[in-house]
């Protein structure tokens, strides 16, 4: 019987793990925002190296602000230097809140969290080492609220 027990919990614990994996997920980081703001002038860095040039990507950023963020929305610079040290940039728009004022979002607690696509169904255009980094473009030097960034790269559908 205990035995029994034993091989069921341990079926019921793997299963999880195995259901709980993302076999799309090939890069994903998150960073934390100082309490004090996160400054204009810092900017988040991710990296991470490439070898298929094959696989259909999707870029994602990931947000959590704290329900006391002042805005509805947060605009994001995101440079991209390839393996080749040639660079793209982007600025991004991500809404957090709708017209009446309702968070967008899953709420955990005090926080909300959000997911946004930033690039769907890429390809990297070359094998290497390639890094991300990501500065807001708010109007505010210092923007208080947000918690983390994060940057996920995922196999496309």
């Amino acid at each position: 019987m205990k035995r029994t027990l034993a091989i069921a919990t341990v079926a019921i614990a793997l299963a999880t793990i195995v259901a709980a994996c993302d076999h799309r997920q090939l890069y994903a980081e998150s960073h934390r925002v100082e309490e004090h703001g996160w400054p204009s002038s810092e900017w988040l860095e991710f990296g991470t190296d490439i070898d298929d040039t094959l696989a259909v990507c999707n870029f994602l950023v990931d947000l959590r602000v704290s329900q006391t963020y002042p805005y509805s929305n947060s605009f994001l610079f995101i440079t991209t230097t390839f393996p080749d040290g040639s660079v793209a940039a982007d600025t991004m728009e991500c809404p957090l809140a709708a017209p009446d004022g309702q968070w967008l979002g899953r709420r955990t607690g005090r926080y909300v969290d959000n997911r946004y696509y930033f690039r769907k169904n890429m390809r990297f255009p070359m094998a290497g080492h390639y890094r991300f980094s990501v500065g807001h473009g708010m109007r505010d030097t210092a923007i208080k609220g947000i918690k983390d960034v994060g940057l996920r790269i995922e196999l496309a559908k």
